[in-house]
């Protein structure tokens, strides 16, 4: 049984092709009915006006003939003969493609027209209105997470743990650190967090005490031996060690209650820190000194390398799962940049910024590329198909060509033999 090839589908040019048709038809009418009138002039009474006539109509004539010479050429050869320099585009298709590609990049890509483009098109408000969407925040989010698996690997352990350890200084002891401290103090102090660290440490010194009471009793006991004697350390050493930590117990038993004295001076001590953090720039920098000094230490560069083995590790597997929080940590990322674009003025002029500063960087090396792609494609093109579509872009413009020849020549051939008749008299023309 012999399968029939699927019917083609419509032409998706057939308007432009239609079109085009229509004003060739007008265009070679035009020309057509040149060369009636002057075959006409032939059989009409002589005359000046018939001279006129007539000069006007062989000049029409000329020109039309020559301007459809012209137009044909650039696309196929005229009358199927090979002529010289005719059917230009599909002979020259590659180098008229070099040369386009060319043009494109160089004038049409410059670093001018690329940053007012940018402008133009409001980067900011576009990123704004995509993040703003789960629709499409979403699938972004879990496009960013199914990379981050891959990126994770290219990394090598003893560079990500130096970049880590180089960072995290910077990051957790800058100029800000100061200011992530009293905010965090601060969120702890509305929703009287504080005291519940107060009661922890507190608790873990009790639980402390009664775990190593014994050997407390026994360092006060040496320690009063040791200041006075043997004698007075055998004499009255326990009782000694007895006091001072029923002494002890006594006052963290008085810090316990909310309403005690000391909440309350540990209370007021946050705050006035809050304020001080706050309005003192030498305090938030030595905060950030403090912190700095404290992540560079070689225990927590250690515990920061642990921390990026369990965090790759942690990542790697949640990102595999439906419920992960991979996912979702990143789409609340991406939302939140959208608000501050939105709401920030700063960050819509930085991103502004960025964007035209990574589009300078790239465009020299953009634009020779382009250039190249242009130049491949237009090679690639078959002769025929390039012809027929360019035709069927600009072969209407070019119709007009052919009858405003044919016009202009009608209209200048009968200006031109008025002339010379009236400096010379009779004339052939």
């Amino acid at each position: 049984m012999t399968v029939l090839p699927p019917p083609p589908g419509p032409d998706p040019d057939a308007a432009a092709r239609r079109a085009l048709q229509e004003h060739r038809n007008l265009a070679t009418g035009l020309l057509v009915a040149m060369a009636l009138l002057t075959l006409a002039t032939y059989r009409m009474p002589p005359g000046l006006f018939t001279d006129i006539l007539q000069a006007s109509a062989k000049a029409g004539f000329v020109g039309g003939v020559a301007d459809w010479f012209a137009v044909t050429a650039l696309f196929r050869h005229p009358l199927g003969l090979p002529i010289p320099h005719t059917a230009i585009i599909p002979n020259q298709k590659e180098r008229l493609g070099r040369a386009l590609g060319r043009f494109v990049a160089g004038h049409v890509f410059t670093r001018e027209d690329v940053a007012r483009f940018l402008q133009q098109i409001d980067l900011p408000g576009i990123v704004r209105r995509f993040l703003a969407d789960p629709a499409t925040r979403r699938p972004a989010a879990e496009a960013m997470a199914a990379m981050l698996p891959r990126f994770l690997r290219t990394l090598e352990d003893g560079r990500a743990r130096h970049v880590l350890a180089r960072l995290a200084p910077r990051l957790l002891g800058g100029p800000g650190a100061g200011r992530l401290v009293s905010q965090a103090l601060g969120k702890l102090v509305e929703g009287g967090k504080h005291q519940d660290v107060f009661s922890f440490i507190l608790g873990s010194l009790k639980a402390t005490l009664t775990s190593r009471e014994g050997a407390l009793k026994r360092a006060i006991e040496d320690r009063v031996a040791e200041q006075g004697g043997k004698l007075v350390g055998w004499a009255i050493g326990a009782a000694v060690a007895h006091k001072v930590i029923g002494t002890i117990n006594a006052e963290l038993a008085r810090m316990e209650p909310d309403s005690s004295e000391m909440r309350a001076a540990f209370d007021e001590w946050v705050r006035r820190e809050i304020s001080r953090i706050e309005t003192d720039p030498a305090r938030a920098t030595e905060i950030g000194a403090t912190i700095r000094g404290v992540v560079a230490h070689e225990t927590i560069r250690v515990w920061l390398a642990d921390v990026w083995h369990r965090l790759r590790d942690i990542i790697e597997t949640d990102v595999t799962r439906q419920d992960g929080h991979t996912v979702a940590f990143i789409e609340g990322a991406l939302a939140n940049l959208g608000t501050m674009i939105e709401h920030d003025p700063d960050v819509r002029a930085r991103l502004q910024a960025a964007a035209g500063s990574v589009a300078g960087t790239l465009l020299p090396a953009a634009q020779v590329q382009l250039a190249t792609f242009i130049g491949d494609v237009v090679a690639r093109w078959d002769a025929e198909t390039v012809t027929d579509k360019l035709e069927l872009r600009v072969g209407r413009d070019l119709q007009y060509v052919r009858i405003n020849g044919t016009i202009v020549g009608f209209l200048v051939g009968g200006t031109v033999y008025v002339v010379l008749h009236a400096l010379f008299g009779s004339v052939s023309f």
